[in-house]
């Protein structure tokens, strides 16, 4: 039995298809590095996946919380398929584990980067698909996401601090937060860091938040970023 049939096996599936399997598990940096010693890096199977999983979760969503409406069921579903929320479920599974990366992937800490572990969860769910069929891996995917799906969580507390912070200023001055070094009457809002510009946003999105609730009359004004560090706010304007 080969590692990827094995882990199939562990999740679970007994597959047909094993270089399916094997596919979702090699990263595009591994492949480089080894062009002859698979049929191909995982993309394709994470744009199938992609669809899977948002299907499976937006099922079980609607099932499950009869009461809400578009609005709350979109804004669940966002906080699982995520980034952040399919990394989570990759490892529970110690996907990062299993994938083959390459050399330089690997050394910067990618089985563990979550926008690399949600991509990588995704072609696995499309290759499970493709091998055993929806229903299945549908069952798999509520089985596993069940403390997310079941959780009775206020829609607002779901969503991102980015996302947050984006309607607290569109309602208040119709404009979107620009992400770049800003300040408002001579205080910076929000700062972060991260090993991506999107994880350093986030993290200055969720510092602006704490602030503006501290602010008499909010009034963000610009922002701006590094490549490794985000301040930020809203603008009005330039």
């Amino acid at each position: 039995m080969g590692a990827a049939q094995a882990y199939a096996l562990r999740l679970g599936f007994r597959v047909r298809d094993e270089s399916l399997i094997q596919q979702a598990l090699v990263h595009s940096s591994w492949l480089h590095e080894h062009p002859d010693e698979a049929r191909g890096h995982n993309e394709r199977l994470e744009h199938l996946g992609d669809a899977v999983v948002n299907l499976a979760i937006s099922q079980a969503l609607y099932e499950r919380h009869p009461d809400d409406d578009e609005g709350d069921l979109s804004a669940r579903r966002a906080a699982i398929v995520s980034a952040p929320g399919l990394a989570r479920l990759a490892t529970r599974i110690d996907l990062g584990d299993v994938l083959l990366l390459g050399e330089g992937e690997s050394q910067r800490d990618g089985r563990r980067r979550p926008t690399l572990l949600a991509s990588s969860f995704e072609a696995l769910a499309g290759a499970l698909y493709l091998d055993v069929g929806f229903e299945p891996v549908r069952a798999w995917l509520v089985e596993l996401a069940s403390p997310e799906l079941d959780a009775e969580a206020t829609v607002g507390a779901l969503k991102s601090p980015k996302s947050r912070l984006q309607e607290h200023t569109q309602r208040t001055i119709g404009e979107r937060p620009i992400y770049r070094l800003v300040t408002v009457e001579g205080t910076v809002l929000g700062a972060g860091e991260g090993p991506s510009r999107r994880i350093a946003e986030t993290a200055a999105a969720a510092q602006a938040m704490d602030n503006l609730r501290s602010l008499e009359t909010p009034e963000p004004a610009g922002t701006s970023e590094a490549a490794e560090a985000a301040n930020a706010t809203g603008t009005r304007g330039a």
